[in-house]
């Protein structure tokens, strides 16, 4: 028994649930998503909520029965409160900058990587060596801040790269002198 599973979601206002044969549709003030259902979970929507039940009582079900729960609850927030997600480049010379629907990275390279912003997310620069990534498909937004942290991963010795805002970097004591 999955307790995220039988979890009952509430429907904000404005918010609107539907099920399309084996779609979940959710429109909300920010936009519209659309997820591939299981063949084995049977989503329940009521004028004030949302639940999950199991076809058959198996444990592929079971695993699915969570993993849907999870995927409309992230979907309801999407639609109604949107995700962001802050990323900040420590170092001397690393800085964003955004140019259009691309995001320039001085990130101690000989040349600047350019990556291209994805469709559905907005990319906005708090300082130059801040950046805030905004839309409502939390997958998306999450996903396209891990490509950026990938450009320079921080270090453990001076702590410098592309970190998550409020990201714990482990610090490790370089070499000593004899």
């Amino acid at each position: 028994m999955s307790r995220i599973g039988n979890r009952n979601l509430v429907i904000p206002t404005g918010v609107t649930v539907t099920v399309d044969n084996d779609k979940i549709i959710v429109k909300g003030p920010k936009g519209e998503l659309t997820e591939k259902m299981s063949d084995l979970v049977e989503v329940v929507v009521t004028d004030t909520s949302v639940a999950t039940k199991v076809k058959n009582n198996t444990r592929e079900a079971n695993c699915m029965q969570g993993t849907i729960n999870s995927l409309i609850n992230n979907m309801i927030i999407g639609v109604s409160k949107g995700y962001q997600k802050g990323l900040e480049a420590v170092g001397v010379g690393y800085k964003f900058n955004v140019q259009g629907n691309k995001i320039v990275i001085s990130a101690g390279y000989s040349h600047p990587v350019e990556i291209i912003v994805p469709e559905g997310i907005k990319a906005e620069l708090v300082s130059n060596t801040e950046i805030n990534l905004n839309g409502i498909d939390k997958q998306k937004v999450t996903e396209f801040a891990a490509n950026i942290r990938k450009v320079r991963e921080p270090e453990p010795y001076k702590g410098k790269g592309i970190r998550y805002k409020n990201e714990y970097v482990r610090r490790k004591e370089g070499k000593k002198a004899a």
